[in-house]
């Protein structure tokens, strides 16, 4: 089966909550000394919200650095990995069940990475592209040997629209048809990923690639 695995490189966006208070009806000086200690309570909010991002951020940098290492010594990641899936804001633990996940099926886990992937999908405070990215992955890797009903139900939302994931989604379920025999529909998806010009170039030549290999 054609590599069909992407990297993922998603910049996070950290989010800063101010919480604006004021007070009405109180005599001057009380309402100075509330304002002068609400801006102080404020920044003293900040500071700890930065601080425990640029935490989290040298956590999942050093977790990473492990896990692109000689691979005898990957798995020394999984912990640190794991702990920030636990204790992360959303883009820090969903980045960090990506990572985990990818580490498990270096490791021939499938399963543990599976769980991992259905995690990411169903929380609700991931980011959507990564949900589907999550979807992605747990079809992609089902696509030889799991239900052909329950890999097609995760690819097909995703081949909906102009989505980032389109492509990849589509040349998906041309392999999941290939595995069921429907030769003529897979040979149908291929033709027109290789004249979709949104469809990555790696999609398109693997897409030439297989239609050759069939004879068209």
């Amino acid at each position: 089966m054609p590599d069909i695995f992407d990297e993922v490189a998603e910049d996070l966006r950290a989010e800063r909550t101010q919480k604006l208070l004021r007070r009405y009806g109180a005599v001057l000086v009380a309402a100075v000394v509330f304002v002068v200690a609400g801006v102080a309570g404020y920044e003293g909010w900040k500071k700890y919200s930065s601080g425990q991002i640029n935490a989290q951020a040298d956590a999942y940098l050093a977790a990473q650095q492990i896990a692109d290492g000689p691979p005898g010594s990957r798995a020394d990641a999984l912990p640190k990995l794991a702990e920030l899936a636990q204790s992360g804001n959303a883009g820090y633990r969903t980045l960090a069940r990506l990572r985990e996940a990818a580490l498990k099926v270096d490791a021939n886990d499938l399963p543990a990475a599976l769980t991992l992937w259905d995690q990411i999908a169903a929380d609700s405070a991931a980011d959507p592209i990564l949900r589907d990215y999550a979807n992605l992955q747990w079809a992609l890797h089902q696509i030889d040997k799991g239900d052909p009903a329950l890999v097609s139900a995760r690819l097909l939302p995703l081949t909906a629209g102009t989505g980032v994931w389109k492509a990849l989604a589509q040349e998906g379920q041309a392999l999941l048809a290939l595995r069921q025999g429907q030769t003529d529909s897979a040979r149908d998806i291929l033709r027109r990923l290789t004249v979709d010009p949104d469809a990555p170039q790696g999609v398109r030549n693997r897409a030439t690639g297989l239609l050759q290999r069939l004879g068209s």
